[in-house]
């Protein structure tokens, strides 16, 4: 018997279609519950809020069976998981941010080398300034973090005329675009790529994997992008390199995250900053909605449900 609550951080009379039979309750962080937690077998975690709030009632879910975020990554509900029983599945949301993340990624990238935040900033002075930037075209970009975002990306790359496009995840395969090369390769990849695209998950082994050793790597005039965790980027080290000139960076998520207003980051030479916007656009709700619907159906049916990322009490998948 599943516990019939299912807690929603969108108003379930706004999402059509949620089989029958749960009682769903809207809950979007806010301090009240919206009914008991121990009642809550189906939880999905409150989408873009502040550090703790998701896992807030994790610790009084005693009947939960599934945790599912609306974000790609789940290392913010990691933390909450060692109160639950085992066997709880916690699902994230392959098949929400591709779309919008693959396209700022895009957009990042052209921005960058094309210097549009200088023309922006000269339009506001009314100055006409031209220049000589590099294009996209006949760079090759390195894309370290190989799943479903990785690969939009790379479906976004594809009419920009690229000389290459390299391919890196945790462990080696083949893909119909090419083969995507383990995280040992890493070293080897980076002094070749022009640009090079984080969009990896935050895990043990992920943290500062962009540390001062990674960075020396990469060669002269490279532009580095982040679209995955800020802490999978060593800081001060990315400051050491901004500041010497060797390298860009364009960076939609940060370590701290929010960006304190006097960090230097802001002010580093030749760095872009967006506020973590990768996932929330138009493109958010309906595809959340298409996974929620489609998640909530198995669960009804006491089926295995999709995006599986981690069962308590098990190994990580």
């Amino acid at each position: 018997m599943t516990a019939a609550d299912v807690w929603l951080p969108i108003p379930p009379d706004e999402i059509d279609g949620l089989p029958e039979g749960p009682r769903y309750r809207f809950w979007d962080g806010a301090e009240e519950f919206p009914a008991d937690p121990a009642d809550c077998g189906f939880y999905v975690v409150p989408y873009m809020k502040p550090a703790g709030v998701g896992v807030r009632p994790l610790p009084l879910m005693r009947s939960v069976r599934v945790v599912q975020t609306l974000s790609a990554g789940t290392d913010h509900v990691e933390p909450g998981l060692r109160d639950l029983p085992p066997g709880v599945r916690l699902c994230n949301a392959r098949g929400v941010h591709e779309a919008s993340t693959a396209e700022l990624a895009l957009a990042l990238i052209l921005a960058s080398l094309r210097g549009i935040p200088g023309f922006v900033r000269a339009q506001d002075r009314g100055e006409w300034r031209g220049g000589f930037r590099p294009a996209l075209a006949d760079r090759t970009v390195l894309i370290v973090g190989y799943g479903s975002i990785g690969a939009a990306i790379e479906d976004r790359l594809v009419p920009f005329e690229l000389a290459r496009v390299a391919r890196v995840a945790r462990s080696a395969r083949a893909t119909e675009r090419g083969p995507v090369h383990p995280l040992t390769e890493l070293p080897a990849l980076l002094p070749e790529a022009d640009v090079v695209v984080l969009s990896t998950p935050l895990t043990e082994t992920t943290r500062h994997l962009v540390d001062a050793g990674f960075l020396a790597r990469m060669k002269d005039g490279a532009l580095l992008v982040n679209v995955a965790r800020g802490g999978v980027v060593d800081t001060k080290a990315l400051l050491t390199e901004l500041e010497s000139g060797r390298i860009t960076a364009a960076l939609d998520v940060t370590d701290p995250e929010p960006l304190p207003s006097d960090h230097p980051l802001w002010r580093a030479p030749g760095v872009l900053v967006t506020p973590h916007v990768g996932g929330p656009t138009s493109a958010f709700l309906p595809r959340a909605e298409r996974l929620l619907r489609d998640q909530l159906r198995r669960y009804v049916n006491q089926e295995e449900p999709g995006n599986v990322v981690l069962v308590t009490g098990a190994e990580a998948l």
